[in-house]
């Protein structure tokens, strides 16, 4: 049996059911069912909207966002989904920081449940900067269903790397 990279962590029966998807060729089938659509938020501009208003609604105390997203050069296999970041710049005596959130540019065509199980990865590391037990009740406050929707666009990408497409 070929590894699994992007479910690496999962348990032995778990992958064990993964690869009889994959042998039958019903991954891609089985997805597809799940999630029969593909989001419409192609720009960047659509991007940050989307991004704010999920902000706006779990996280309206937290630093403010300057830039969402979507980077062509986060490479999935070796980086992350998505990034955030803070740009920390020198103006006058004072030192200002920005928080920008980059997706990786696959997920422009990816259900929509994976675009918000990414952006609310992203938004959690705006309170909690470790992946730790309070980041993931935060990220599960925000989408109830986020570690199906991880389990999940882990079965996407690696359909993807299979060289099979859903849409």
């Amino acid at each position: 049996m070929r590894p699994l990279k992007y479910l690496a962590g999962y348990a032995p029966a778990i992958t064990v059911q993964v690869h009889a998807l994959i042998d039958s060729d019903k991954l891609p089938e089985l997805l597809l069912k799940k999630y029969p659509r593909p989001h419409d938020i192609k720009t960047d501009k659509a991007l940050y909207v989307y991004t704010m208003d999920l902000k706006n609604q779990f996280l309206r105390q937290s630093n403010p966002l300057s830039k969402v997203v979507y980077d062509d050069k986060i490479d999935v296999l070796h980086q992350a989904l998505g990034l955030h970041s803070v740009v920390s710049r020198v103006q006058g005596g004072n030192l200002k920081a920005k928080n920008e959130i980059r997706i990786g540019a696959i997920f422009k065509i990816a259900p929509p449940e994976f675009l918000q199980m990414i952006v609310v990865h992203e938004l959690a590391h705006l309170r909690e900067k470790q992946h730790n037990k309070a980041f993931y009740k935060l990220c599960e406050h925000m989408a109830p269903d986020y570690h199906q929707w991880e389990f999940d666009m882990r079965l996407y990408l690696t359909c993807l790397d299979l060289g099979r497409t859903i849409y």
